[in-house]
């Protein structure tokens, strides 16, 4: 029988042998690249977090006690050991296991996570709740080095100080950033640490010392001593300085001394950091290699870890990243910023080239905003490439640091709209309303893969304020071939011109516009379709020309519809004093959960046959009233 099979609900890793906790790795591992390989998934962060989250599940009571994972791409164990693991075929599969913690899939999920550095400030909430409410539970925030740039995670452990009680932060270090091993003498001095004995020795030895006669001068001169030392010797100064325990490193593939530290841990009062080595990959050749391949991969090979279904087609990143770097081959003053995404927004191939001219300020994406705003102010041309989800957290700076300013920043903004498989919190379906909303701010929506060139080009040259071009993820629309007009500020597209009914449809959407024109044409329909290229600023003058000749609006968009497309058009209407319906077509005021962008499509009913449907409802309300057609 595998070790496995032996756990099926929380706490069950409690029931095993010292023997059986040592295979454990290896059968989780083999499950992990088993299901992995077949439904795509994260797979190189769970690799590397075997050992530690099987040392945590032993040393916590679940549910009772708290595991906050920052980001959450790396809890695919915690779910296998939680009562889960029946469930992996599903994996990312709409309806399915999600691929971050979620509340409502199990109550050992205690919050529901997704974006980076986020972990210490919740885990601080819930420690401080759990104070007030006199409860006793052990509460453990897990954050990766990476996350620890993100300035979020530097605010929440400088409030962290102020806890009295325990709160443990286990920093998950791949050897990428923070600090590394200082040779023997820290090894010995954090295993002196870590020992029971250590922290009552530490804290009576104070205590007596400041009952004798001068003895608040003595342990002062004592703290300057050490601290002096350490300073010098000690990786965790940074947390030390602070006010913050710190433990380690340990090797994070240790099962005995992961178990050893957190038990130490526990038993600290007040905030304590747990520095853990560990390999992300870690027991699969390929993902050890190129941990950055399978950091987010779809179904793979296990013999040689190849795609199942190698790219055919040229995606939206790619012609990005081509277009990019030839324009900066002729103009010295663009330069890249990515906030540690350099392969994901496809700026690798900019940062070989010109090295010099690209910037990757870690997952700070407030920051990317107004260190382009900066860059932009003393002359340059910046273009900060980055995911829709991601660029949320830099709304102030948008506002106050770039827009206020009337600053030319170009924002390369990738995986706009429904992405898929990573659900709620990656969906890029709120950057139309909220870009929309900032004044001077000019949004674009390319259709395929050569207005997206287009209109990058068109970008680094604007020089009146920000520019935004919104493009989604995976293969780039070849549809449109031959309509290419030139980019002009402000100016929409006429695809193909009817009467009586109008889609005007943004970027991705003109795929389903377009099939949903024949779909309607079918039935005796004869309608207009717009490419509107521009969402900020709107073309009035072509959307007033259609209103003379059409009953009915339909606008088409890969966003929320509060905010967006819709309401635009609508505005756009009512400023020209024309009364004619809208109907929008686009997401509900909701949070989309994961699956394929096709299956969300048809679930929301933005998919071509589900619009058709609306159109042909909208259209008969209207003419039943007027007594037409």
């Amino acid at each position: 029988m595998n070790i496995l099979d032996k756990i099926n609900k929380p706490n069950d890793i409690k029931k095993l042998s010292v023997e059986e906790l040592e295979q454990l790795p290896a059968e989780i591992r083999q499950f992990l690249l088993l299901h992995v390989s077949k439904t795509g998934g994260h797979l190189a962060s769970n690799l590397g977090a075997v050992e530690l989250t099987i040392a945590l599940h032993r040393m916590l009571d679940f549910p009772k006690d708290k595991l906050v994972w920052d980001v959450g791409h790396q809890s695919y164990v915690h779910k296998i050991l939680t009562g889960r693991k029946d469930a992996f075929d599903t994996l990312r599969q709409i309806d399915g296991l999600s691929g971050f913690p979620k509340r409502e899939e199990s109550d050992c999920d205690c919050f529901d996570t997704g974006h980076s550095s986020t972990s210490i400030s919740a885990g601080l909430g819930i420690a401080q709740a759990r104070d007030l409410r006199g409860e006793d539970y052990t509460v453990v925030s897990v954050i990766g080095d990476g996350s620890f740039t993100g300035g979020l995670a530097y605010e929440a452990l400088n409030n962290a100080t102020q806890l009295k009680s325990n709160f443990i932060i286990v920093l998950n270090d791949n050897e990428m950033s923070i600090s590394k091993n200082v040779g023997g003498f820290s090894s010995h001095l954090a295993s002196i640490r870590m020992a029971d004995r250590y922290q009552g020795l530490k804290s009576g030895v104070h205590h007596s010392l400041e009952k004798m006669p001068n003895g608040e001068h003595m342990t002062r001169k004592i703290r300057r001593t050490k601290n002096s030392l350490k300073q010098l010797l000690i990786p965790g100064m940074i947390f030390e300085n602070m006010g913050v325990t710190y433990l380690g490193p340990v090797n994070g593939h240790n099962l005995s001394d992961l178990m050893r530290v957190l038990s130490a841990a526990k038993k600290v009062k007040g905030p304590v950091v747990v520095h853990v080595n560990t390999k992300k990959g870690k027991g699969y050749r390929h993902a050890e290699n190129n941990p950055s391949r399978f950091h987010g991969t779809g179904p793979f090979r296990l013999e040689d870890g190849m795609p199942v279904k190698p790219k055919t087609k040229v995606d939206y990143t790619n012609v990005f990243s081509t277009v990019l770097c030839n324009i900066a081959k002729k103009d010295p003053r663009v330069v890249a910023i990515t906030a540690a995404m350099a392969d994901g927004t496809g700026l690798l191939p900019f940062s070989k080239q010109f090295p010099e001219r690209f910037f990757d300020v870690g997952i700070a994406e407030g920051h990317a905003v107004t260190f382009a705003a900066g860059l932009a102010s003393a002359g340059m041309k910046p273009v900060f490439a980055v995911y829709s989800s991601f660029l949320q957290r830099g709304i102030d700076e948008l506002i106050t640091d770039v827009c206020l300013q009337k600053l030319p920043v170009v924002f390369a903004i990738d995986r706009a709209g429904l992405v898929g498989a990573d659900g709620e919190t990656h969906q890029g379906i709120f950057d139309l309303s909220y870009l929309s909303a900032m004044p001077g701010m000019t949004v674009l929506s390319p259709k395929n893969a050569w207005e997206l060139a287009d209109m990058l080009r068109f970008a680094v040259q604007y020089e009146d304020g920000p520019i935004a071009i919104r493009y989604p993820r995976g293969s780039a629309y070849d549809g449109f071939k031959e309509h290419r007009a030139p980019i002009e500020y402000g100016k929409s597209e006429l695809l193909c011109e009817g009467k009586e009914i109008t889609l005007v449809a943004e970027g991705t959407m003109l795929k389903e516009a377009e099939k949903a024109c024949a779909l309607l044409r079918e039935d005796g329909y004869d309608p207009t379709l717009l490419n509107i290229r521009f969402i900020k600023p709107l073309d009035q003058e072509m959307i007033e020309s259609l209103s003379r000749k059409t009953k009915l609006f339909v606008t088409m968009e890969d966003n929320i519809r509060r905010g967006g497309l819709g309401d635009a058009v609508l505005y756009c209407l009512d400023h020209i004093g024309c009364a004619l319906p809208v109907l929008k077509i686009g997401i509900d005021d909701c949070f989309v959960p994961h699956g394929s962008v096709d299956e969300l499509h048809k679930r929301l009913g933005m998919d071509a046959e589900s619009v058709a449907a609306k159109v042909r409802e909208e259209y008969q309300k209207i003419t039943s009233k007027d007594g037409s057609r």
